[in-house]
């Protein structure tokens, strides 16, 4: 309990208690409950003591603070330890590979050997390393001493395909003991069975451990340079389909595009300009250096192209019907495959019937995949021959549309082929499925 402002609280030895100089009373009470001077000493006294004790609570309130942030700062560390010691060192192993070999799947370059030096460099455990090609050193890392000898040396492993193993002779090394890269092991890297280049680990000394270590690493780049080379022959495929396509363009389609254009000169010019205009656009879509993936309102735009051109060659009978779900234009789909299902449709399906052509295109929202129908009302074939076609096995008809089907398959996996329904008088409706979202068409 606090004292009240000016009263005093005593205890039956007539002591008084109280927490400063105002504790005890002035006046004649004064001399009947206190010595003079006795209070400013048990005043002092009792401050001191409540100091002392304040400073030990301090004291062990930042103990106990620290522990406690001691023991969650351990905690976070372990738990991040996930699995046991070996697990963790093949992890580390693994993760530093994938980091060293990713990049080479540009290929063997300057930029790709520096940036792989480094994960390469840990990957071994030495204190440096070097990367070569056919024409010397690409990248070194940890330190470039020794670079001429090593750079000789490299090229002798390149050029005979042999691996070798470093000293401090042939690496021309006058540090001595102290040199902490005076011997090594050189080895080559080899895809198909042709060497391209050659990895060197530069330790204090090299023995048959560190040769054994250094070649399966260097197999390993040898593995993921094959599959840069594998990327680089798919992409000249692609880009070989894309020219093959470019020259189907039909003689046919091309003099009867030009015919058309030409009966409107002198009874409509403006429609004839127009339509000329039309025609250089269609030509130079057609033959300008395209990547490998367009998006689908890319390939509308086109098609609506080239629909204009045979409105003008078929006139009132060619009824083009065109469905599209707005939200699907941005998926992206291999270049020039909707144009060549148009076309077939109307060249082995309309062309040559007598009455009314018909023509549907949708575009529409499936869900994690846009479904895009070409459909013809005309006269249809034998699903046999169709799968000739499909196979390959028909010769020269319709490659278009087995170049569509083919370059569908490879690009979204063997599920995502056209899908053809046919029959002889009941038209053709082909149909493709293309995925939203494929990893390999969004990071191009």
């Amino acid at each position: 309990m606090t004292p009240a402002s000016g009263r005093v609280l005593t205890r039956p030895e007539g002591l008084a208690w109280g927490l400063g100089p105002r504790a005890w009373p002035e006046g004649p009470a004064a001399s009947a409950h206190s010595p003079k001077g006795f209070r400013w000493v048990f005043s002092t006294g009792f401050l001191l003591v409540y100091s002392a004790a304040m400073a030990v609570l301090v004291i062990m309130f930042v103990s106990v603070a620290a522990a406690l942030a001691g023991a969650v700062l351990f905690w976070r560390r372990s738990s991040r330890r996930v699995g046991t010691p070996p697990q963790r060192a093949t992890y580390e192993a693994l993760h530093t590979a994938s980091q060293a070999v990713s990049v080479l799947r540009d290929g063997l370059t300057p930029t790709t050997a520096a940036k792989a030096a480094v994960s390469l460099r840990q990957l071994l455990g030495t204190p440096a390393v070097a990367i070569a090609d056919q024409t010397g050193v690409l990248a070194c890392h940890g330190s470039d001493r020794h670079a001429e000898p090593l750079t000789r040396h490299l090229r002798a492993v390149v050029s005979s395909g042999r691996s070798q193993l470093l000293s401090a002779a042939d690496l021309d090394c006058l540090h001595g003991g102290d040199c902490p890269m005076r011997a090594g092991a050189a080895v080559p890297i080899a895809v198909d069975g042709v060497v391209i280049g050659a990895l060197a680990a530069l330790s204090p000394s090299a023995d048959a451990a560190l040769m054994r270590t250094t070649a399966e690493v260097a197999r390993f780049v040898s593995t993921h340079l094959a599959l840069a080379e594998l990327d680089a022959s798919r992409t000249r495929t692609v880009q070989a389909q894309l020219n093959f396509l470019r020259a189907q363009i039909s003689p046919h389609f091309l003099y009867n595009a030009l015919t058309a254009i030409e009966s409107y000169v002198r009874s409509d010019p403006e429609r004839a300009r127009d339509l000329l205009v039309g025609f250089a656009e269609f030509i130079r879509w057609t033959f300008r250096e395209h990547s490998q993936y367009a998006t689908l309102a890319e390939e509308l735009r086109f098609v609506d192209t080239y629909l204009e051109l045979e409105r003008a060659r078929f006139g009132d009978r060619l009824a083009v019907s065109l469905r599209v779900a707005p939200e699907v234009l941005p998926v992206r789909l291999p270049s020039l495959v909707l144009q060549p299902l148009v076309e077939n449709a109307i060249r082995h399906g309309l062309e040559r019937l007598t009455g009314p052509a018909r023509l549907q295109i949708s575009v529409e929202d499936g869900g994690h995949e846009a479904i895009v129908t070409v459909e013809d009302h005309g006269v249809g074939v034998e699903p046999e021959q169709l799968a000739d076609v499909l196979s390959g096995r028909s010769g020269g008809q319709s490659v278009g549309l087995r170049n569509v089907d083919e370059r569908l398959r490879a690009t979204f996996g063997e599920d995502h082929g056209l899908t053809i329904e046919t029959g002889v008088g009941a038209g053709t409706k082909v149909t493709m499925r293309l995925p939203k979202f494929c990893p390999a068409v969004s990071g191009s």
